[in-house]
């Protein structure tokens, strides 16, 4: 089996991720990120990636409406303008340039850096709102072995918290879940 595009990538993680979202009942309920609501959750992956693409292409996502007064209208006002973005046969020629990564096809730096994120935050909203992530194991177990490699320099990112303690058979998402500093037994 071929890996999907990054357009199908993003449509199966988006739609997931937009599943969680409808089912949020208490938007202010908690996050395993500490100091996060649920809200924030969306906030965030609403937040960084408009200014990401703007600050390394030519690309500017529409505003929508903000995650603190409508999070399920902004999710879904991102996740189509993204996937907009990433349907339109134009964006096969267009690059991203940052300072850290270089020069990056446009759309496998959308893969790379927000869809991946939007995978990871499902962890975070599903706990959030109460539910089982459902996360595709294989792919946890991918991003794990992608991102083991670069402990020390996801560390000084200051983006990912203290690895957790989980045991070596735990399955791969409560792995990735304590690899990013999630305690995998956190609840609401």
């Amino acid at each position: 089996m071929t890996d999907p595009t990054p357009a199908d990538d993003h449509r199966a993680v988006g739609a997931h991720f937009g599943d969680l979202v409808a089912g949020v009942v208490d938007w202010d309920a908690p996050s395993p990120v500490p100091a996060w609501r649920a809200r924030d959750v969306v906030d965030h992956l609403t937040t960084w990636f408009p200014g990401f693409l703007a600050a390394g292409s030519t690309v500017a996502l529409p505003p929508g409406p903000p995650a603190a007064d409508d999070p399920v209208g902004a999710w879904r006002h991102q996740y189509d303008a993204v996937q907009a973005l990433l349907d339109d046969p134009a964006t096969a020629e267009l690059t991203l340039t940052n300072p850290h990564l270089g020069e990056l096809p446009l759309a496998a730096a959308v893969a790379q850096f927000y869809t991946a994120d939007v995978f990871l935050h499902s962890w975070d909203l599903a706990r959030a709102s109460g539910r089982e992530p459902g996360l595709d194991e294989d792919r946890c177990a991918a991003m794990l072995a992608g991102m083991e490699p670069l402990d020390e320099m996801l560390r000084a990112s200051g983006q990912y918290g203290p690895r957790q303690a989980v045991a070596d058979d735990a399955p791969a998402s409560d792995r990735l879940a304590a690899f990013i500093g999630r305690d995998p037994a956190w609840r609401a």
